[in-house]
């Protein structure tokens, strides 16, 4: 534990702000799962329906600030290779 003020502080956000992400950050894993488990099934049109959603989500995150931008572009991007390599 620190013993400066300001570190006492921003330890106590940052705990905050960690559990405030954290269930955020679940659903995104969940969200992207379930395009992959959708593609690995072969449902083309299910699988674009759930990355519609995953993407959403995913930008919501990074509008928030709690995904960086690029790091969402990437993961909806890998999710969309996925799903566009479908027949």
């Amino acid at each position: 534990m620190p013993n400066i003020k300001s570190s006492i502080r921003s330890v106590k956000t940052d705990a905050e702000r960690r559990a405030a992400n954290g269930p955020v950050k679940a659903t995104l894993r969940t969200a992207s799962r379930k395009v992959l488990a959708v593609a690995a099934e072969g449902n083309k049109e299910e699988a674009q329906a759930s990355l519609v959603s995953a993407s959403g989500l995913l930008d919501k995150a990074a509008r928030k600030g709690i995904v960086h931008k690029n790091a969402a572009a990437r993961k909806k991007s890998r999710l969309a290779k996925k799903v566009n390599a479908l027949k």
